[in-house]
């Protein structure tokens, strides 16, 4: 038997700001709230769907440097540019991460500048 990603955890300075994003994003729900965690995941699922969860672990220092592994998003309802429209007004900004201008997504990074990438293809 093999393993499978069941969730993700991300540290971060304000776990709230962060869950209330992601959740926007995604279309997830807060699940728990255990000690300053914060976990998120899909709708009357929670943990142990074919999705994994998101938990924001509060931790007291900033992000410094680029992430060396980051979240790729699909729009599942929308083009490309309104999804992109969608995530800058919940508060992504466009990040700089090298990329030549060419690429057929958009890196953005979340309230806390941790970089995913908007992909093209609508799921």
């Amino acid at each position: 038997m093999a393993c499978r990603i069941s969730e993700l955890v991300v540290d971060c300075h304000d776990p709230e700001r962060l869950a209330a994003f992601w959740c926007e994003v995604l279309g997830f729900e807060v699940i728990q709230r255990t000690d300053g965690w914060i976990e998120i995941g899909p709708p009357g699922v929670g943990f142990g769907g074919l999705q994994p969860t998101l938990i924001f672990a509060p931790v007291p220092e900033r992000k410094r440097d680029k992430l060396r592994l980051h979240i790729d998003v699909n729009p599942t309802d929308r083009d490309q540019e309104d999804e992109l429209d969608r995530l800058l007004k919940l508060g992504a900004v466009r990040a700089d991460v090298g990329q030549t201008g060419e690429e057929q997504w958009h890196v953005l990074a979340d309230p806390e500048g941790n970089e995913f990438c908007l992909l093209r293809r609508r799921l």
